[in-house]
């Protein structure tokens, strides 16, 4: 079959989860109830720190990036795949297809380089507290965002200009719910060497480096901590970062779950379900592991509802972190 000019390819179909047209009601409720709780849940983490001074700190800081950030990684996917179910159309764009790949590449790379940044951050907090104003000062913290956002920029562009160089046959069928890279590549007829190339040596240098640093990290906290002669100030240390690192272990076993899934099966529609784990399930989880164990959060929280309720503002009693 001769390859199609990559010129004349206009639109893509996505199979979505299901093709069973008595599943689709079901599949669209439970993604709106699931987006709409991702896109509330993080918009209020987001809030309640602008909001009050007191959660005006680097840790909270990096906390609202990543609150932000995941509304836009859900937002890259679900509204598309919830308007498909709703209009019965599974067609996408070919620019439609390329722009969800940048933002969706761009987005899941900020969460990645977020939670590095928000592991350091811990680790200064509890192994350098007497330096940690010094250390973590604000120009510091915009600076690790920027450069954050600058390295992903790059990368997302890089893996979507070499989806242009690509040539693709009749069949323009994706069995995803949306426009994910990897098959888009399995589905061109030109020669991909060089895709693949570039997307592996993304994902060991842009996925594993920041791995590579929260683990080192938390290896330091491990010692600080196991240093402490208190009983109390160990556990005061540890609680201090175990909603981080709930949330680290949430996304990268996601992560690794949908990797395992694709490399055993071999199933294109299995792949898609599990990569629902952290394209949805995973943002809308964290506000909740941030706000349920967190005194300072629940308590800003209840000061923006007031405010919001009452139009008055209320004084509240925080407890100070590092």
């Amino acid at each position: 079959m001769e390859p199609e000019n990559l010129t004349r390819v206009s639109e893509f179909v996505l199979l979505g989860l299901s093709e069973e047209p008595d599943l689709q009601p079901l599949l669209f409720g439970l993604f709106l109830s699931m987006y709409l709780i991702t896109v509330l849940g993080n918009l209020l983490i987001v809030l309640a720190v602008s909001s009050d001074s007191h959660l005006h700190t680097p840790m909270y800081f990096f906390l609202s990036n990543l609150s932000f950030v995941d509304i836009c990684f859900t937002s890259t996917t679900v509204p598309k795949m919830l308007v498909n179910i709703q209009t019965q159309s599974k067609v996408i764009t070919y620019g439609g297809c390329i722009t969800q790949i940048y933002i969706f590449i761009l987005f899941a790379g900020l969460d990645d380089f977020l939670l590095t940044v928000m592991a350091y951050d811990r680790f200064v907090a509890i192994c350098h507290p007497l330096h940690y104003t010094v250390i973590m000062h604000p120009r510091l913290c915009g600076q690790l965002v920027l450069v954050s956002w600058i390295m992903c920029i790059l990368n997302s562009l890089l893996q979507s200009l070499m989806v242009l160089r690509l040539s693709f046959c009749a069949d323009l069928q994706i069995p995803h719910f949306f426009c994910e890279l990897n098959q888009m590549i399995q589905l061109a007829c030109s020669d991909t060497f060089l895709n693949n190339m570039v997307m592996y040596f993304a994902a060991v240098l842009l996925g594993g480096g920041p791995f590579a640093g929260i683990l080192y990290s938390y290896s330091k906290i491990v010692s600080c901590i196991r240093a402490m002669s208190s009983a109390q100030g160990k556990y005061k240390a540890f609680s201090t970062c175990a909603s981080h690192l709930s949330v680290v272990s949430l996304f990268y076993l996601t992560s690794l779950g949908v990797y395992l899934s694709s490399a055993v099966t071999h199933n294109a529609h299995s792949s898609a379900t599990a990569s629902v784990l952290y394209t949805v399930v995973t943002p809308m989880l964290n506000p909740f592991i941030y706000s349920l164990r967190n005194k300072d959060i629940k308590g800003a929280l209840k000061a923006l509802f007031v405010k919001l309720t009452t139009n008055r503002p209320i004084v509240l009693r925080l407890k100070k972190y590092p």
